[in-house]
């Protein structure tokens, strides 16, 4: 038996949810990065951080103003790198990357864009204050992409090789090397 008012219903329903999308789109709030910077966002796009999603006040406020999301673990320049992460991501998500890694190339990996947002000589600097970014903020694609990224630097090279591609000062004596690599040696032959 058909009923027109169920059928109201469902589509007041769904007149809601896109409603509630729309404005979602168009209101905007500032995160605030730890210098104080203020960057205009729509919350739609700031959702996709965990933390700034729990902040935002979803009660329309009278007076109309940006809700200010203090972000004090994040510098500007990185958050900058973030919301323009965020802003691609709702344009063109990221598809899942593949675990463990098929490529060291990260063109390979996810699509140009985000290959590129990594790439082209990004500076292991930056590279890790997105990680960090990402986690503070829990951004699973960006911690996910920046990572990886990590990963396929990592990938295929000798511990010699990583320590000179991350700056890292071998503080063990050659003895104390040559016993590491004795206990580990069933992970080489793995």
């Amino acid at each position: 038996f058909f009923s027109p008012f169920e059928t109201s219903v469902e589509n007041m329903s769904d007149l809601v949810d896109h409603s509630k999308a729309q404005m979602e789109e168009t209101r905007i709030v500032h995160l605030v990065s730890s210098e104080g910077e203020s960057f205009d966002v729509p919350v739609d796009v700031a959702k996709m951080s965990v933390i700034a999603g729990e902040m935002i006040n979803d009660e329309e406020d009278d007076d109309n103003e940006a809700q200010d999301i203090p972000l004090p673990n994040v510098k500007s320049a990185i958050l900058a790198k973030v919301i323009e992460f965020m802003q691609h991501h709702k344009l063109e998500p990221m598809s899942e990357i593949e675990k463990p890694l098929k490529s060291s190339n990260m063109a390979d990996v996810v699509q140009e864009w985000y290959a590129n947002f990594v790439g082209n000589g990004i500076d292991q600097e930056v590279l890790f204050e997105l990680i960090l970014a990402a986690n503070y903020m829990d951004i699973k694609p960006l911690l996910d992409l920046t990572c990886a990224t990590v990963a396929s630097m990592i990938k295929g090279k000798t511990p010699e090789e990583i320590r000179k591609t991350f700056n890292i000062v071998n503080d063990f004596t050659p003895e104390e090397e040559a016993a590491v690599r004795e206990e580990n040696k069933w992970c080489e032959e793995a």
